[in-house]
């Protein structure tokens, strides 16, 4: 039998990317890259025993404490659980009965307090429920109920407080809105109202009050991503359809959407990604003509919107990516043009912008996962030897180290889903043994081990 792993961390409160000196943000996909850097009390994610199917399950860290929460969908059906967040304890996520299709269910962690919140397309249709967004205690999110097309929606947690906000784009048309984020208690967002193209906008929870805030792109979509909320103010990638995909800034209104600096002058497009924000800064990737793809930063201002370093020097790229922010410092993986994809750091100035190993001395070590737990960083790397494996780092080259080598020999452990729980890393990986099952690891050697072997024998994901 198969197992499936697709997790989520809680705590007593939303769990989101919380960083001083920035605003909380929103996305509108189904997984949540960076890992979330908060301590977590309990880890759900779906799995599957080999019996019931891939169902709801939680962890604390510890075998006993590793169970299923409830088997949605009885005997051996799947429920297939995902896009789990968590709202003040209750947590909200996708699941089919094998009645209902894949809709909105929500789970206060025990078999009775698991159930579904509305059959948003009735029968055996599926909504998609995805994309939930706290905004002053209502969630947001997009679904399909079979007639309007995938719309904006909202939730207090019950079947009559479950209700379509607006059809943004009327009838059957679809107006998917998507990278919901919140910002000062307005949830901003992109969507197609089916006449002026995917464009920014922005909902108070009402109907009236769900409105297009600018056609950047009159001419047709503006191409919007990477919506982020910083101190208040809305930052996010847009196309004018003259200046080409640049960064963009809005405080809600139509004057005050405005083009940030246009990095690469003319229609080109500097295509800037990964916004991140660290102190009030906000750090990003993006090209221009002559220096490539390189890491940015911004303090909101066009003078203040520069290059940190050219990291691969000339016109080519150093694919920075994984931007994650530890403890005011911003961790990423990079390419110099010598040494390969390696684990890289800057607090912001060209000086302290550095590779801090070359794990993989004969190529490339794709380093990802960065996840804080007590002041270490976990990660997974390959450093051409052992496969992909688990590494942790301290911020210094001597103190970069594998912890364990899970799946002994060049074989890769496929690691995955790493969240803090009570202090100690958990994760998903591959030993060779048991198949895809859940560990923790405490940074040493001896303290990374599987918490539990849930599908037992060597069954795989």
């Amino acid at each position: 039998m198969k197992k499936t792993f697709i997790s989520f961390m809680v705590s007593g409160a939303l769990a989101v990317l919380v960083i001083s000196g920035c605003g909380g943000g929103g996305g509108g996909g189904i997984f949540f890259f960076p890992p979330i850097n908060e301590p977590q009390t309990l880890y759900y994610f779906s799995g599957n025993n080999g019996t019931d199917g891939s169902e709801l399950w939680r962890s604390d860290g510890t075998e006993s404490g590793t169970v299923m929460v409830k088997d949605i969908n009885p005997g051996a059906g799947d429920s297939f659980p995902a896009i789990f967040t968590n709202v003040n304890g209750t947590v909200f996520f996708w699941a089919t009965d094998g009645t209902n299709g894949r809709e909105l269910w929500k789970t206060d962690g025990t078999a009775a307090g698991t159930v579904m919140v509305k059959d948003i397309n009735p029968g055996a249709g599926d909504s998609f429920p995805s994309g939930f967004t706290n905004v002053s205690g209502t969630i947001f999110f997009k679904a399909n109920n079979g007639t309007n097309g995938t719309e904006l929606w909202k939730t207090d947690g019950t079947e009559t407080g479950t209700v379509m906000v607006r059809d943004i784009n009327p009838g059957a048309g679809t107006s998917s809105p998507s990278y919901l984020t919140n910002v000062s208690g307005t949830l901003f967002f992109t969507a197609d109202d089916g006449t002026n193209g995917v464009e920014l906008w922005k909902s108070d929870g009402t109907g009236t009050g769900t409105i297009l805030v600018k056609d950047i792109n009159g001419a047709g979509s503006s191409s919007l991503l990477s919506l982020t909320n910083v101190s208040g103010t809305l930052f996010f990638r847009a196309d004018d359809g003259t200046n080409g995909s640049e960064p963009w800034r809005s405080d809600g209104t139509e004057a005050g959407t405005v083009i940030l600096k246009d990095i690469n002058p003319g229609i080109g497009g500097s295509y800037p990604s990964e916004f991140i924000c660290v102190n009030g800064t906000i750090f990003f990737r993006a090209v221009d003509d002559t220096h490539g793809e390189e890491l940015w930063k911004t303090d909101g201002t066009e003078t203040g919107t520069v290059m940190v370093k050219d990291i691969n020097p000339g016109g080519s790229n150093s694919s920075v990516s994984v931007l994650t922010s530890v403890s005011g410092m911003i961790f990423f993986r990079a390419n110099n043009g010598s040494d390969g994809t390696e684990l890289w750091k800057s607090d912001g100035t060209e000086a302290g912008t550095v590779m801090v190993k070359d794990i993989n001395g004969a190529g490339d070590s794709f380093a990802y996962e960065f996840t804080n737990v007590n002041g270490t960083i976990f990660f997974r790397a390959d450093d051409g030897i052992h496969g992909e494996e688990l590494w942790r780092t301290d911020g210094t080259g001597a103190g970069t180290v594998m912890v364990k080598d899970i799946n002994p020999g060049a074989n890769t452990s496929v690691l995955w889903s790493f969240a803090n729980v009570n202090g100690t890393l958990l994760l998903r990986a591959n030993d060779g043994v048991n198949g895809h099952e859940l560990w923790k690891s405490d940074g040493t050697e001896a303290g990374t081990v599987m918490v539990k072997d849930i599908n037992p024998g060597p069954g795989d994901s």
